[in-house]
């Protein structure tokens, strides 16, 4: 059944929009929301006499503003029925090949790529950077370390945490996992040990044994690090790096506390291994919590990594790596062997939107922290036997099942129109069946949905279901 967009609704959500001329304010403010999801896709539209009163403009203007929104490919009118939303080629054409679920569906919620839609306002960052860009064209366009303008950006979001950087301790580069992947390129070799949490990160994992190194894994608990477990295994093994998700690690969402933070840093300085502390997720605090000093405010001799990705939109391809100056030479070297830098255009998007990044950076967390509050009532109230703890932030849910079969579970649910993770993707040595991932990046309506598929395929397990493997990519 389509949603039905009240007048009301949509007069909110278009605000003040640009009224000259006003019929392409309007039509370009209603793409945006479509593009962005916000006015679902197949959604109805108010009709134009409703939408004239709501919005206290001609009924021409809206009559022109839909009529241009059905030359643009995102409305189409059915007789008798109204007008309703689209994206140009269709659903089809936002899937990913790589990512795509079952053959032949399109229809399913998506809780598997822990990545949601563009926060609002960022597009208008995109064409102002677009007609900025002819500045770059006379030139060759490799900027190996960065847009200056944009490690400006990065070094000073970096001294506001308290951590004094300049600007040419920031390398850009093409997202947090080639800045992870470059960073083990410089400090490890063939053969080299590397502690991980686990559960981790598995993309994080793949792009740190790139080099060949060898993946030594510490165990975290449900309830929070286990800082002497942690300990002990860098005193036993020998690494010669640690990668570190102190905040909201991923999937857990444990943030390393202060007095945590001091004392693992203490443990790799005595053993002399480089950590590679990434902090994709630092920004997502979604409660009234007070983030701990960053990890390097502890060992300064840390590389760290950070994301654009996860905070503000996957789409934005751009990551970072702040490092001491003295492994500047070493990081610039090894990149060079991935690649020449990082794309010029996103680089002049980024820059705009670190220069005043609340306006962006709010919305996006009062949506992720509505979306995370319904998928918290979704799940307590339909499979209520599930356990998780609330992150104050972050993008996921680390839920135990109460038996050993998130695998099966998962398949299960695609058959049924949902993708989830189980727990043995973010294992590095087997198991954590009894684990699932569940990430709250997709609108409300959507996880309820989800969370009601969920718990028809949980019954459906326990009742003797054996669904079988997928055999698909998963991006988690």
């Amino acid at each position: 059944m389509s949603a039905v967009m009240s007048a009301g609704r949509v007069a909110t959500l278009v605000g003040d929009f640009d009224r000259s001329p006003a019929y392409a304010g309007l039509s370009d403010c209603l793409r945006m929301l479509i593009g962005e999801g916000r006015i679902p896709l197949g959604a109805r539209l108010p009709s134009e006499r409703d939408l004239t009163v709501a919005l206290d403009v001609s009924r021409t203007t809206v009559t022109r503003a839909y009529a241009d929104l059905r030359e643009r490919g995102f409305a189409e009118a059915r007789t008798g029925a109204g007008t309703f939303t689209r994206l140009p080629g269709g659903r089809r054409a936002t899937l990913d090949r790589g990512l795509a679920p079952l053959p032949g569906t399109t229809e399913l919620i998506d809780l598997n790529c822990a990545a949601g839609s563009a926060p609002t306002g960022l597009a208008a960052h995109y064409e102002a950077a677009v007609a900025e860009l002819p500045a770059y064209l006379g030139g060759h366009g490799y900027f190996p370390a960065g847009l200056p303008a944009l490690q400006e950006q990065i070094a000073s979001a970096y001294a506001a945490r308290g951590l004094p950087t300049d600007p040419d301790q920031i390398l850009v580069t093409p997202g947090a996992l080639s800045a992870t992947a470059i960073a083990a390129q410089a400090v490890t070799s063939p053969g080299d040990r590397v502690v991980v949490d686990s559960p981790v990160y598995p993309n994080a994992t793949s792009a740190l044994a790139s080099r060949g190194a060898r993946l030594v894994t510490s165990p975290v608990d449900a309830a929070g690090f286990d800082i002497p477990g942690m300990v002990a295994t860098v005193r036993q093994t020998a690494p010669r790096a640690a990668f570190v998700l102190a905040d909201f690690q991923n999937p857990t969402g444990h943030v390393m506390t202060t007095d945590e933070r001091a004392t693992y840093a203490a443990a790799l300085r005595r053993n002399r291994v480089v950590a590679i502390v990434d902090e994709a997720h630092q920004a997502l605090s979604l409660d009234a919590v007070e983030m701990p000093p960053p990890f390097a405010s502890f060992l300064p001799d840390a590389i760290t990594v950070g994301s654009a990705s996860k905070q503000f939109w996957g789409g934005l391809r751009l990551g970072w790596i702040r490092a001491p100056r003295e492994r500047i030479e070493q990081l610039t070297s090894a990149r060079l062997g991935l690649d020449l830098g990082a794309p010029l255009l996103e680089q002049l998007v980024l820059a705009r939107v670190l220069a005043d990044p609340e306006p962006i950076a709010s919305v996006q967390r009062d949506r992720l922290r509505d979306q995370r509050d319904a998928l918290v009532a979704a799940l307590h109230e339909r499979v209520p036997d599930w356990r998780f703890r609330v992150p104050a932030g972050g993008l996921c849910l680390w839920v135990e099942l109460p038996a050993p079969v998130s695998s099966t579970l998962a398949a299960e649910a695609e058959r049924r129109g949902a993708s989830i993770a189980p727990g043995p993707a973010f294992a590095v040595e087997g198991g954590l069946e009894r684990f699932v991932r569940l990430p709250w990046t997709r609108p409300a309506e959507e996880l309820r949905a989800a969370v009601d598929v969920l718990a028809a395929s949980w019954d459906a397990v326990v009742g003797g279901a054996n669904a079988p493997h997928t055999g698909r990519v998963r991006v988690v």
